[in-house]
């Protein structure tokens, strides 16, 4: 049996937008993007010399988010073997923050201490971006206060070795391990990588709806103009809702089992399509 979701909107949220811990003015900002989340980010987003400065920020910032806002907000924290991770606990046990998300995370055990340190009421986002993170998915993904896993795209590459093109056909089995993972451990499904070119929207579509299509949730976002594209494309279309519907009142109809509908048998993994496609539309 699972445990109960510590954050249902987090594990229905579609887009994940990223800002800078060191820019605080931008926090409000991001919440009124249309995200689903925010992540404000401790980590890649801030040079080492300003890490101090940015847990400092984010401190003076924090009371200033409204209460309602903050269940849609995580922080991404330096990684486990970093010097400012240690430093970056303390902080955001104080804070209260209800998601917090892992990167480089790697082990059962790293997990197990940050949950510690956050308390039970707080989500974690492990954040798979090695080759040793990928070795330990089921680990990762099994363990207590996990809502889902998130891909690291760029920094998996960078650690693998691999140079990928645009549309990253050689990282299908990594994102395919990731899905299967999450369903395994129950989880909600994950979310994926970002795309780098904030002005690419066909790439950002072909990305999203790839990503959608192959067992995400959500994808993270590195810029606002990203956010409308990504809901959209993780949000079922008319004609898609129309379809689950129709598929939901055919079942009823037939009083169960297998049915046909426009002209296509109709059985349990059908069904089961039709309903995840509803429960889809209620994201955001």
């Amino acid at each position: 049996m699972s445990e109960p979701l510590l954050n249902p909107s987090l594990a229905r949220a579609r887009s994940f937008l990223f800002v800078p811990a060191t820019r605080p003015e931008r926090y409000a900002k991001a919440l009124a993007s249309g995200a689903d989340a925010v992540i404000i980010d401790l980590e890649d987003a801030v040079a080492p010399v300003d890490k101090t400065a940015a847990r400092q920020m984010l401190a003076q910032a924090w009371p200033g988010l409204p209460a309602a806002q903050r269940g849609r907000v995580l922080v991404r924290l330096n990684a486990s073997d970093t010097e400012w991770h240690g430093d970056d606990l303390v902080l955001l046990g104080t804070l209260g923050v209800v998601g917090v998300a892992l990167p480089k995370a790697e082990s059962a055990a790293d997990l197990a201490r940050v949950a510690a340190a956050m308390g039970p009421a707080c989500a974690l986002l492990p954040m798979i971006e090695s080759v040793a993170g990928l070795d330990a998915i089921d680990a990762l993904a099994r363990s207590p206060q996990v809502l889902r896993l998130a891909f690291g795209n760029l920094d998996f590459q960078a650690d693998a070795g691999m140079a990928c093109g645009p549309d990253e056909p050689e990282l299908t089995a990594v994102r395919l391990a990731l899905v299967l993972s999450s369903r395994r451990a129950c989880r909600a499904a994950p979310v994926d990588g970002v795309t780098v070119g904030t002005q690419d929207i066909a790439q950002l579509q072909r990305d999203a709806l790839h990503s959608r299509r192959g067992g995400f949730g959500g994808k993270l976002c590195i810029h606002p103009s990203q956010v409308s594209l990504v809901n959209a494309a993780f949000t079922p279309s008319p004609a898609e809702l129309d379809w689950a519907r129709r598929v939901l009142a055919a079942f009823e109809t037939a009083g169960g089992g297998v049915f046909s509908l426009d002209g296509r048998m109709v059985d349990a993994p059908v069904l089961l399509l039709a309903r995840r496609t509803l429960a889809q539309s209620q994201a955001g």
